[in-house]
């Protein structure tokens, strides 16, 4: 396919709106990409990438190897997550500061308004695909009570983050910070990224080799699931998908319970820049909040995180007739 530099530059924007949605938990990178058309290329592209490229590289060259996965397309794409990611974390890790019950009351909308959109593609509600949820729901909202198995700044810990949350990219719907915030790494995540900009703009060394060997972590978990799961994700959404949508359903559903914007501290942590940080807390109604509550204002941000999902799938809608 011979691309223009401007249809270079159309992906880049692309990749800026799957990062900005890669950054939020209840939108998905991989939503963004099958309304914007890319998603079956990107698939492609990625599956191309695999051990028989140095092969290609050896005997044809650099510029064939290139090609051969696409290479233009996927550096166009991948520069426009990274140019968002690394735009918005410090909104949010301001926001998680200084407005967790507002930041919270949105991500909840999004996520309620995601649980309906998956939902809604299942067809046929079964005895199996009702069971499915209904099992997937409980199990996901266990997990959510449970305390973290591994302290988020664990290397390991990081590595498993990457390979799980990278899911995002694979299947339409599914947020990977989502996922990062039910293991207890969302707030790592953005710190690492903040820590990566702040190191480089600042001259810090000892605070940028930090945050890199973090980012590098979570980077290489992210490419050694990217493959793990490419394959088997695609297999059950063409060969099961009505299982397979019933699953994230219930995962979705159950999680809700760690994004419930009023919450009281049970357990706390010292992260690695000697912080105290949440490490474990339990939801709680608005009216037993130790604080103000904000509850008009966190109703209207329910509302408004909701109604950017269904203007999505009505891009979606427009963009499958088109």
């Amino acid at each position: 396919m011979q691309r223009r530099f401007l249809d270079y530059l159309v992906i880049t924007f692309k990749g800026i709106a799957m990062g900005a949605a890669d950054v939020v938990p209840g939108v998905s990178g991989g939503t963004i990409a099958f309304i914007s058309g890319i998603y079956e290329e990107l698939l492609e592209s990625i599956d191309k990438v695999n051990l028989s490229v140095f092969k290609v590289w050896k005997n044809d060259g650099f510029k064939s190897a290139w090609n051969s996965i696409n290479g233009n397309f996927l550096l166009a794409l991948f520069s426009g997550i990274a140019i968002s990611i690394l735009s918005l974390a410090k909104a949010i890790k301001w926001l998680l500061h200084n407005e967790p019950v507002l930041l919270w009351s949105f991500f909840f909308g999004l996520v309620l308004a995601s649980i309906l959109y998956i939902a809604k593609q299942i067809q046929g509600w079964t005895a199996k695909i009702i069971i499915a949820v209904i099992i997937t729901s409980i199990l996901s909202y266990f997990i959510t009570l449970a305390e973290p198995f591994a302290s988020p700044d664990s290397s390991l810990y990081l590595l498993f983050c990457g390979f799980i949350a990278i899911i995002a990219m694979i299947l339409p719907g599914v947020s990977g910070a989502f996922i990062l915030l039910i293991l207890g790494a969302y707030q790592t995540a953005i710190d690492t990224i903040n820590n990566l900009v702040e190191g480089l703009t600042t001259a810090n060394m000892a605070l940028f080799k930090d945050a890199l060997l973090k980012f590098t972590l979570l980077a290489i978990g992210a490419i050694i699931g990217l493959k793990v799961f490419s394959k088997t994700l695609n297999w059950m959404f063409k060969h099961q998908k009505n299982l397979t949508l019933a699953i994230l359903t219930g995962f979705m559903i159950g999680s809700l319970n760690k994004i419930w914007p009023w919450k009281k501290v049970l357990k706390t942590r010292i992260n690695s820049e000697g912080e105290t940080v949440t490490l474990l807390d339990k939801s709680i109604l608005p009216n037993a909040y130790d604080g103000d509550n904000q509850l008009q204002m966190a109703l209207l941000f329910i509302v408004i995180g909701f109604a950017a999902i269904l203007i999505l799938e009505s891009l979606g809608k427009q963009k499958n007739k088109a």
